[in-house]
């Protein structure tokens, strides 16, 4: 008897009708949910078949909805899957997911039609399929779906860098956020409706509940709805060490994740380096920043460029960090190890009380 329920099956067969309606391949479910190992089970036991051959696979079912899935679905596997390859089948992978699946080696099958997949003979890489026009394919949770709007996640970043923001007139927020004025209400009444924060009839009686729980909504959701929104660009520079001697703010720009990591904490060396741009003077900023440190656009470069989507009053002068929640979603985004002590230093250091935030 399995327990292999109705709404993970049609995920799955959903997901081989769209792997072959992209590629050609096609999928089988030979068993529903294996036991792997004690007290483990995967999800399914499926088969790819491609070009005469067939790849055995375990299938993990599941919505992504953050990065850190990806790294405990690898980490669960090699501990437990005793050498079977995992394959994750999601409703929706995303172009962004998508390539932090690649980077960590997980294969995947989405039911749009976006898959990973690789093995003797076969190499598949599909991305950026959407869903079909009518089709209701749930891309996140119910929280994930409230809570993660690209314009929600500007105004809550505001709300926890300063504080003082929460009881402050709409019209700062606004300015903080770089959002309409009709966005902010909605957003309180969101964090209300969910226990976050209460009040807010009265003038100044807004108070914050569970700051650590939005900390964290907000570091998972940050790297997949709004980072993408950012104009990521990439470059690389002649030399390795050509940023330790750059004032980074005359370029009306500020370090982050993880030259941020090494300024607020001095634990890290970094080895990727990431810039938030400020939209004033942007374009000419950012032609000074290339031409004067004779840096050039290479898209695997470990140079990232990003638009900044905050404007804080008192980040003037501005300082050469971003603020701390920004390095902390950064650095825990990469799922590298040593990023994610010094994305926990931070924490600890600037993010654990709204005192040590501001």
């Amino acid at each position: 008897m399995t327990l292999f329920n109705d709404k993970e099956l049609a995920t799955l067969l959903r997901a081989f009708e769209a792997l072959h309606r992209t590629t050609g391949i096609t999928g089988h479910r030979i068993e529903g949910e294996p036991v792997i190992a004690q007290g483990f089970r995967a999800d399914a036991r499926v088969e790819i078949e491609a070009n005469g051959q067939r790849y055995p696979y375990l299938a993990e079912i599941k919505r992504v909805d953050r990065f850190a899935t990806l790294r405990d679905i690898k980490a669960q596997y090699a501990l437990q899957g005793q050498g079977e390859q995992p394959l994750l089948v999601a409703p929706r992978i995303t172009t962004e997911t998508a390539e932090k699946c690649r980077e960590l080696d997980l294969q995947f099958i989405d039911a749009t039609g976006n898959a990973y997949l690789h093995g003797p003979g076969l190499y598949v890489l599909v991305k950026g399929q959407r869903p079909i026009e009518g089709e209701e394919l749930q891309l996140t949770g119910k929280e994930g779906k409230r809570a993660g709007t690209a314009t929600h996640l500007r105004v809550v970043f505001g709300l926890l860098c300063k504080p003082e923001l929460l009881n402050a007139p709409y019209r700062n927020i606004v300015q903080a956020a770089g959002v309409a004025l009709g966005t902010i209400g909605w957003v309180f009444f969101d964090l209300n409706g969910r226990g976050i924060t209460t009040g807010g009839k009265g003038k100044g009686d807004r108070v914050m509940l569970e700051r650590q729980k939005l900390i964290q909504e907000w570091a998972t959701n940050y790297p997949i709805k709004l980072r993408p929104k950012l104009n990521p660009r990439r470059f690389r520079a002649p030399k390795a060490d050509w940023w330790k001697d750059v004032d980074i703010t005359r370029y009306g720009a500020q370090w982050g994740a993880e030259p941020a990591a090494e300024k607020l904490t001095g634990y890290l060396r970094p080895h990727a380096l990431t810039i938030y741009l400020h939209k004033q003077q942007g374009q000419k900023n950012l032609t000074k920043l290339v031409a004067e440190n004779r840096l050039r656009p290479d898209v695997k470069g470990d140079i990232e460029i990003l638009d900044a989507f905050w404007d804080f009053d008192d980040e003037r002068p501005m300082p050469e960090t971003v603020p701390p929640l920004l390095a902390y979603a950064d650095l825990l985004a990469t799922l590298d190890p040593r990023n994610l002590e010094a994305a926990k230093l931070i924490h600890d250091q600037y993010l654990a009380s709204p005192e040590a935030q501001a």
